[in-house]
């Protein structure tokens, strides 16, 4: 597969080099997107194909499979074509996709300034007369921060009381089934008693027995329940199982 830069931006495009799978009809577009988890029960036709600094607007033409593994191609508004994962498109979807790179991107620019800045000066006022560009970046290069790694709680094996507070009604896809399961997220979870722990965000099936409590976006509600860790997205990393005895308070 041969990659391609596209025109006006940093986006690096796989074209395909042979014929591709169209979809039959609007049914199979429809049971394969929701397949490839790019939507829930009504299909979307127009997708953001991003990067770090530019986003365009594609729409899904076919795919090609590899055993078992599948390979969408999407078209620019343009009629310029590009191979994708359906993972890595679904990702493009988020908000947050890309801010990392600029992140790192803008850190990595300001951490040259530094070191050329540190160099000049290195080599205009050094201790000792003699120029010392590369001690200057080496110390501007020690200033740099480096990212926090998350770690992982450890995490009680036995059924424990939690404290929470509702923050959205939402769907995740099922690959087993035409109808998507409803979630419940939470923030603001942590287990009380003897043990206490702070877990933040988490996640729930949203069963008939709590849509009985008619719970709405920011009731302060406790239950018994297992944590596990399960992440719903990058964000949220534990699932709450089989949540009972539930108050709203």
């Amino acid at each position: 597969m041969i990659m391609e830069a596209a025109k006006g931006s940093n986006l690096k495009l796989y074209p395909p080099l042979e014929d591709y799978i169209a979809f039959d009809n609007e049914d199979d577009y429809a049971d394969k997107g929701r397949g490839w988890g790019l939507f829930a029960k009504t299909p979307k036709t127009n997708f953001w194909y991003k990067s770090a600094s530019a986003q365009h607007q594609v729409s899904i033409k076919g795919y090609m499979e590899y055993g078992n593994m599948c390979v969408l191609i999407v078209e620019f508004e343009d009629g310029r074509q590009t191979s994708i994962h359906p993972a890595y498109l679904k990702e493009m979807q988020s908000g947050t996709f890309g801010r990392e790179s600029v992140i790192a991107e803008t850190e990595e620019a300001e951490g040259g300034e530094s070191s050329a800045s540190a160099s000049a000066a290195g080599a205009e006022i050094g201790e000792d007369g003699e120029d010392k560009p590369a001690k200057a970046a080496k110390t501007a290069k020690a200033q740099k921060k480096p990212k926090e790694k998350k770690e992982k709680l450890e995490l009680p094996a036995d059924k424990v009381k939690f404290t929470a507070k509702v923050k959205e009604f939402t769907t995740k896809p099922n690959p087993f089934s035409e109808r998507d399961d409803e979630i419940l997220l939470l923030e603001e979870v942590a287990i009380v008693g003897d043990n206490p722990l702070d877990i933040g965000d988490a996640w729930c099936g949203y069963s008939n027995t709590l849509k009985g409590f008619g719970l709405e976006v920011g009731n302060v509600i406790s239950f018994e329940g297992k944590v596990v860790d399960k992440k719903f997205n990058k964000e949220i990393l534990y699932k709450v199982n089989n949540p009972s005895k539930l108050v709203v308070q």
